[in-house]
């Protein structure tokens, strides 16, 4: 609308009234923008799902077509090309999986269900189970973890957390380089850093990192298969226990950063 009543020249009742017009033309206004802001959202997110499906699937149809095709193709290639396409046809599923969750943490409401949680157990944990998918480019743990640290948390909502963070960081780390892992726990709050070595990543991109379906580096999220979902998700859920998540970006290294209440 962008069109207000000039009060200056009105007195009394007129002004009450002229202003009360404007108080609603504003809300108005912010209920449009609002409204063309999700719509935008909306053809966004259909732009990227519809894209990000499409390149696994694309390859998937390829390799089966090809074993169709070749009768007498030998062990070995039908073994690698069974392989390709399993394993475009788990991103399929992870990128499905990504948005049923974003939707769902967007349209109901999540009760979490919170326990006594040991984190650095779930930490070390973790740190063990991403070490086969590290080992493509040689990348190791360097991590502080103190014994013993407790959380009150919904567990399987936090380690959805912590497993976006750290497969986040092996997709942008570079190859040969250390994920640094930091535990601490004081006044009643728990901090955990995770810091990897990779491409600065700018203000204007850093700014939009925990937005839905946003992408630092759009071509390197589409090859490992991601959405663009996974930092909104953690952010989602790390809000709703009371805590923050941040991130920074310098000399080539990212670090994001999860704040607690303990209890």
């Amino acid at each position: 609308l962008q069109y207000k009543i000039k009060t200056d020249t009105l007195t009394g009742k007129q002004k009450v009234m002229a202003e009360y017009i404007n108080n609603i033309g504003s809300g108005l206004d912010a209920a449009v923008e609002n409204s063309l802001k999700k719509e935008r959202m909306q053809t966004e997110l259909i732009t990227n799902v519809s894209h990000d499906l499409k390149t696994p699937l694309t390859s998937v149809v390829g390799y089966l077509t090809l074993l169709r095709d070749e009768p007498h193709l030998s062990p070995e290639m039908r073994a690698r090309y069974t392989g390709v396409a399993l394993d475009k046809a788990l991103r399929l599923e992870d990128l499905i999986n990504e948005v049923f969750e974003i939707t769902r943490f967007n349209l109901s409401t999540i009760e979490l269900e919170k326990e006594r949680v040991d984190v650095s157990r779930m930490l070390e944990q973790m740190m063990w189970e991403f070490k086969p998918l590290m080992a493509d480019k040689r990348l190791t743990w360097q991590a502080r973890l103190p014994k013993g640290v407790m959380l009150a948390c919904d567990a399987n909502k936090m380690e959805r957390v912590f497993d976006n963070l750290i497969r986040n960081a092996i997709s942008y780390s570079e190859p040969d380089s250390p994920l640094l892992l930091t535990l601490e726990s004081e006044n009643g709050r728990v901090t955990i850093r995770l810091e990897n070595r990779g491409r600065t990543i700018p203000p204007e991109s850093l700014a939009r990192l925990f937005e839905r379906f946003y992408r630092a580096d759009s071509a390197r999220a589409t090859r490992s298969g991601g959405a663009g979902l996974g930092l909104a998700i953690a952010k989602e859920i790390v809000a709703r226990h009371g805590g923050s998540i941040t991130a920074e970006s310098f000399d080539d290294r990212v670090i994001f950063t999860v704040r607690l209440p303990a209890s």
